[in-house]
């Protein structure tokens, strides 16, 4: 069992995650985590826990972590506005085949709202696009 345990557990927080070491080699072969470091995802801080000092192997480690969890998270990020797309057409269909008089009476001020504030800054953002390839 201890040859399929990798050698650093990361347990996800809200902006990072808590580092342990897994320790399987003990005389009770019972697996141990050891909490080593706090990392905060969004500074890419690096704070070993208590008065513990981090080896380069740990620290490479962690880089090699926070490496992948931005990726992961910013493939997660793209993939909700996917899905968002998905909801407007889902709202749409919902709307034009579904939707009561007070359903409807229910969402659209907010919707409207929303999709306003939403189409505002598609057109600059767009607009600030087009501009800046005009330039270059």
């Amino acid at each position: 069992m201890g040859a399929d345990l990798p050698d650093y557990y990361f347990r996800v927080r809200e902006n990072g995650a808590a580092v342990f070491r897994v320790d399987t080699e003990n005389r009770q072969r019972r697996i141990e985590m050891d909490q080593i470091a706090i990392i905060n995802i969004k500074n890419g801080e690096v704070k070993p826990h208590g008065d513990r000092s981090l080896s380069d192997a740990d620290l490479a480690e962690i880089e090699t972590w926070m490496s992948n969890r931005m990726a992961l998270l910013a493939q997660r990020d793209i993939d909700d506005i996917h899905r968002a797309v998905d909801y407007l057409n889902i709202t749409t269909q919902w709307v034009q085949s579904k939707a009561t008089d007070d359903q409807l009476e229910d969402v659209t001020d907010a919707l409207l709202l929303a999709m306003h504030d939403l189409r505002s800054l598609l057109v600059r953002k767009k607009a600030d696009r087009l501009l800046k390839d005009a330039a270059e």
